[in-house]
């Protein structure tokens, strides 16, 4: 970070910095009326157009590939249900695959990942943020889907699926704040608004998306801090669980927050015997487009 303070860069603070958040979330609100498209991970987006464009690529590959992309794997859900008429509602991206067939998810995704490349360039300067961020929602979705499997009778997919979309309102929060010049230069102010902001955004965003309420419910509220649940029961558990033992507030958001830290110790003590399948599969799934 820029450790220079000049007074037409220095960060923002009361009036001026409700006064910013309010227009962005004036800005928010309309652009989640329309169809939302923003960037997440450059690398990340443009391994998956690679595979995507790849005709050897098997249907594991590009489901597994998809899966670590959060928005994408959003929209499949959304426009799978659409689909169903039967009355099932889809909460994985391999059921989604399963309703769609792989010609309209190849074809959907390369669509959604071309339009996100055309947005990347201004991220460029947020290239440590959102890969310290997409990273973090690697070793969510893992933790999710190994505390799910080992220790519920929930759906690993399922699981793994809210894990890796849980930040998705950091990610368009950073997008958002790309998209003012009076933001770019003010890292300090970028971070508090997504730190005070990003849960309840990514609520709406994912709502805008049309997600089964079942995965914006279990997302919505991941860095509040509560009691530890030790024996995870709900999607919800596991998503907070997941979302600590991947480091909370991601290193680069984390602040000053005695009683959210305490919290970490009795969860990684009690799932200690999980980490090492944890690591294996999130070091698996950055992997995926190698």
């Amino acid at each position: 970070m820029d450790s220079c303070n000049h007074s037409g860069d220095s960060d923002k603070s009361g009036h001026a910095l409700s006064a910013q958040r309010f227009r962005m979330l004036e800005d928010i609100a309309r652009e989640l009326a329309g169809d939302v498209v923003f960037p997440t991970s450059f690398d990340a987006v443009l391994g998956l157009r690679k595979i995507l464009q790849d005709p050897e690529r098997s249907v594991q590959e590009i489901s597994h590939a998809l899966s670590l992309e959060p928005l994408i794997s959003a929209k499949l859900i959304h426009l799978a249900n659409s689909h169903c008429h039967n009355g099932k509602i889809v909460v994985d991206l391999q059921s989604a695959i399963d309703v769609l067939g792989l010609k309209t998810v190849r074809s959907r995704a390369i669509a959604i990942v071309m339009a996100q490349l055309l947005r990347s360039k201004s991220m460029a300067e947020f290239s440590g943020m959102t890969n310290a961020l997409w990273d973090h929602s690697i070793r969510s979705a893992a933790a999710a889907r190994v505390i799910a499997a080992n220790c519920t009778r929930l759906n690993p997919e399922e699981a793994m699926l809210a894990g890796m979309i849980h930040d998705l309102g950091a990610f368009y929060m950073l997008y958002r704040a790309s998209q003012y010049e009076e933001l770019r230069h003010r890292p300090d102010t970028i971070k508090f608004l997504i730190v005070h902001w990003h849960e309840s955004i990514g609520a709406s965003l994912l709502n805008a998306l049309g997600l089964p309420e079942e995965l914006i419910l279990a997302t919505e509220d991941h860095d509040h801090p509560r009691p530890p649940p030790l024996s995870p029961k709900t999607l919800r558990d596991v998503v907070y669980i997941a979302n600590l033992l991947a480091g909370g507030h991601f290193e680069w958001l984390m602040q000053e927050q005695p009683k959210f830290l305490l919290d970490v110790e009795p969860l990684k003590v009690a799932f200690a015997h999980l980490k090492p399948e944890i690591d294996a599969l999130a070091q698996e799934m950055r992997g995926s487009f190698s």
